[in-house]
């Protein structure tokens, strides 16, 4: 399939998805954001496809925010239909079963950002700039801006960075714990296809249920979320995969894995 505003390359056992639209920052409109739904739904059911980069195309801007022209014609009646899209899109890609990395180089801004966080990790070049500007807007941030934020650097520093409306890089990004690792630019596609491969040569169902166990257990009490665990243990003790994984460990081979 042909994309307008992506370019997708799959190198089994990777996919890289690049959202090109480099003259406007990469900013994520109504049809990028449709692509993304139809490029992720599409991986999503290549079992030969077990880690995703993600990034942007040009050297300034993975993405620069929502489309402003876009964003300026919404009505009070548009507004939350626009809101639920763009999380819909964001949450397929959390909850994809396979990691998605986000390889961040200048600005990730306002839905940017937001789609940076649905990812499972966030590989920053050492020029990245992060932040959730839209109160400057008159808006909030809707594409799941105020939930994943805290979620991943704590009430207040989220508070902070949404009540500013303020930018900041990579470095002040990696102290928070909004982005997991800083390269130096030249190296980050490098990097992250170095930890997608690593990523990749591990079982996949493990993978898949190793995502869904923690995405799920975050939000519930212990308790329950350690049963959950439990349940997911043992489905994956009846696959061949583990049998594949346990005899090739005793066997001190490379394992050979399957997916069932």
């Amino acid at each position: 399939m042909e994309y307008a505003n992506l370019l997708l390359e799959k190198r089994s056992p990777l996919a890289v998805v690049t959202l090109n639209r480099p003259k406007v920052l990469n900013a994520l409109n109504v049809a990028t954001l449709a692509e993304l739904d139809a490029v992720f739904h599409d991986l999503a059911l290549d079992d030969t496809i077990r880690v995703v980069l993600l990034t942007g195309a040009g050297e300034r801007a993975f993405a620069a925010g929502a489309d402003i022209n876009e964003l300026a014609a919404l009505s009070s009646e548009d507004g939350q239909p626009f809101a639920l899209r763009g999380q819909s899109v964001l949450r397929f890609i959390e909850t994809l079963g396979k990691p998605v990395i986000a390889c961040i180089r200048g600005f990730a801004l306002g839905g940017g950002c937001e789609l940076a966080m649905a990812c499972t990790f966030r590989l920053a070049a050492d020029d990245a700039r992060l932040g959730q500007p839209e109160v400057k807007l008159g808006v909030i941030a809707g594409y799941g801006g105020t939930q994943r934020l805290p979620r991943l650097v704590g009430r207040g520093t989220a508070l902070k960075m949404l009540l500013t409306g303020g930018i900041i890089d990579s470095a002040e990004a990696l102290r928070i714990g909004l982005v997991d690792e800083v390269v130096p630019a030249a190296d980050l596609m490098t990097r992250a296809e170095s930890l997608a491969r690593e990523i990749a040569a591990n079982a996949p169902l493990a993978l898949a249920e190793t995502l869904r166990a923690v995405d799920e257990g975050i939000d519930f009490p212990l308790d329950l979320a350690l049963l959950r665990e439990s349940v997911r243990f043992g489905h994956l003790c009846g696959t061949q995969d583990k049998d594949e994984g346990t005899q090739a460990f005793l066997a001190k081979r490379p394992a050979a894995w399957k997916g069932v």
